[in-house]
């Protein structure tokens, strides 16, 4: 092992030191003389968090299978680690090395969620690279970014020198080839990489605005600049790279448990959704993959817990088979299986009651809005019959129930019916199990998120709230809760509201955020996704150093023929599609799946399940 790069005495003063020592199981390390490129792969949040997720672990996997290429993984200290750090000028560094960041070439930030922004600068900081992409010398890493958040990178177009668009199996090969080839100027291999498909490049474009504020023009500096970047696709995913030997953490993760992904993509069209959107088409695992996948990862990493990953797992094709061979591989060796992202119009109670004599969790459903006429506005493609009689079939322990608030569209009895549609269902509980059988009380716990409209769906022209008027909605909520009949048996909890309009102004944003970002980092602001660091009034005191207006980004219903910030990127789906699905919104009118009939969202080929040409 390494010498740490922290020492025994401030490792002792920080919370879960385990965070910050490598070498955890299933780590890959290498010797970098041997190799041509160091890649440190970060998420900016912390350890716990970054170590759940899926994508960084296939890239490790992906990256560390060629033999020119080093990936290390590195993460955001907390808060405490962070100050000694700044204190005593320690540079962040990565886990399996402990070498500093700042060695490697390339140094890749995955952009799961708005809120980790200030997290980004963080990283940089630390890691004592220039923030601003501008400033950077030839000796400092290609910062990279990829992930959800890509697909409007333009708040924090200044701190990247490229963003990959898509999914990272695809083009990172070609990337690393020219790198080699090209590392000596900083400034010709960006040139070059803009031209490859997926590559954006933010310092070769311009931006200008019309006097009020909105996008006039989104152009290339270069004529060898392509003017709109696609979003790249694996065609084949039963052979692209899967990490059938995660690394297992020291510090139990957030998800702490094997995650087999069955497909991508989504078949639903929720005009909400951006992955079910940005993520087309839908390409399914095959079974046999599957298999051999699920027997490996139980035997490489010693999980008590197998969760089936997808966007909507109930429309994987092949789960009644796959169920089959999990519940006879994991039952004998007692580990229990996750089934999230379950459609509750499709819910198996066989499968239900299999997966229950192994373990009994509580199940969560995702009804997304109460009444009938919300859900056919958001294309949710669910009735109440759907939803009491999936309930009917899943009366076995607790209940949570997600809903959104804010929607387009929304009104008063829309709220109302939130309560109302949980009230029926704890009263469906009591007519239908009988006493004798009943495991106490039925606990239903209703969530409510805010709605934030995201790049690339449906509802990227509607409005948002501020928080006030967010609250407000919420007290509905609560208060026709308490109206009702069945009112012991239902617990209200909603996310915080000036969390959402900053996550709204992060997702809509343009280039001039990038501003108020670094302001608010500099005076303080980082990990904003966890509520007991959240400081509102910097942010506030930010966006008016900046001269920036929030309301313009959240408050304001666009116009159909706006140019959108993210418009330079085509995810597949046309903006036709997306403006059409918006005016049948408005009409409450439901589209049909892609499996009931082709809506012409642009993905052609859609049903071959390969990459859109």
């Amino acid at each position: 092992m390494n010498r740490l790069a922290l020492s025994d005495e401030i490792l002792c003063s920080v919370e879960k030191a385990a965070r910050y020592i490598g070498n955890e199981f299933n780590h890959i390390k290498k010797d970098h003389e041997s190799v041509d490129i160091l890649f440190a792969l970060c998420f900016p949040d912390v350890y716990e968090i970054g170590m759940s997720h899926l994508g960084i672990q296939i890239l490790y996997e992906m990256f560390n299978r060629r033999e020119d290429v080093c990936a290390e993984r590195v993460y955001s200290p907390w808060m405490d680690l962070h100050q000694i750090m700044k204190d005593q000028n320690i540079p962040l560094f990565t886990l399996e090395s402990q070498r500093s960041v700042r060695d490697f070439d390339f140094l890749g930030i995955t952009l799961q969620y708005e809120m980790c922004y200030t997290n980004i600068l963080q990283i940089l900081d630390l890691s004592h690279i220039p923030v601003l992409a501008s400033e950077r010398r030839e000796d400092d890493p290609i910062v990279i970014g990829g992930g959800p958040c890509t697909y409007n990178p333009e708040p924090i177009a200044d701190f990247f020198d490229l963003f990959y668009i898509g999914e990272g199996e695809c083009r990172y090969d070609e990337l690393f080839d020219l790198y080699k080839k090209e590392r000596s100027c900083r400034k010709r291999f960006l040139r070059l990489a803009a031209q490859i498909p997926g590559i954006y490049v933010p310092s070769l474009y311009d931006v200008s605005y019309n006097d009020d504020g909105t996008i006039q023009s989104f152009s290339t500096k270069f004529d060898d600049v392509p003017s709109v970047i696609r979003r790249q696709v694996v065609s084949d995913v039963d052979n692209a790279p899967y990490p059938i030997k995660p690394v297992i953490p020291f510090v139990q993760a957030t998800q702490d448990r094997m995650v087999l992904e069955i497909m991508r993509g989504c078949i639903r069209g929720c005009r909400f959704c951006q992955a079910g959107m940005v993520y087309r088409p839908t390409r399914q695992k095959s079974l046999d993959t599957l298999k051999r996948y699920a027997k490996e990862m139980i035997s490489s990493t010693g999980y008590d817990e197998i969760s089936l990953s997808s966007l909507s797992s109930s429309d994987y094709e092949e789960l009644g088979g796959l169920m089959n061979f999990l519940i006879a591989e994991c039952s004998d060796k007692k580990i229990n299986i996750s089934l999230p992202s379950l459609r509750i119009d499709s819910f198996s109670l066989d499968i239900m009651k299999k997966v229950q004599d192994i373990k009994r969790t509580s199940l969560t459903f995702a009804p997304e809005a109460g009444s009938q006429r919300m859900r056919n506005v958001i294309n949710k493609g669910l009735t109440k019959e759907d939803i009491l009689n999936g309930s009917r079939l899943a009366f076995e322990g607790g209940w949570n129930k997600y809903f959104m608030l804010g929607l387009p569209f929304e009104t008063e009895d829309d709220m109302q019916a939130i309560p109302q549609l949980a009230n029926d269902i704890a009263a469906l509980y009591y007519d239908t199990v009988p006493k004798e059988k009943r495991q106490g009380r039925c606990q239903i716990t209703i969530s409510t998120s805010f709605f934030v409209p995201k790049p690339f769906t449906p509802f990227q022209w509607a409005r948002m709230y501020d928080g006030e008027e967010y609250s407000r909605r919420a007290r509905i909520v609560k208060d026709t809760m308490h109206e009702q009949l069945n009112q012991k048996s239902l617990k209200y909890q909603w996310h915080p509201t000036d969390v959402t309009v900053l996550e709204g102004i992060f997702a809509r944003g343009d280039r001039r955020v990038a501003k108020a970002i670094k302001n608010a980092y500099e005076n303080g602001a980082v990990f904003d996704a966890w509520s007991e660091y959240f400081k509102p009034e910097i942010w506030k005191q930010a966006f008016e150093a900046a001269g920036i207006d929030g309301d313009f980004y959240t408050m304001r219903l666009r116009d159909d023929d706006e140019i959108f910030p993210w418009d330079f990127i085509d995810t597949g789906v046309n903006k036709a599609f997306l403006l059409r699905e918006w005016h049948r919104a408005s009409d409450g009118i439901v589209t049909e799946n892609c499996r009931q009939q082709c809506s012409g969202c642009g993905c052609r080929v859609y049903n071959s399940g390969v990459c859109y040409e």
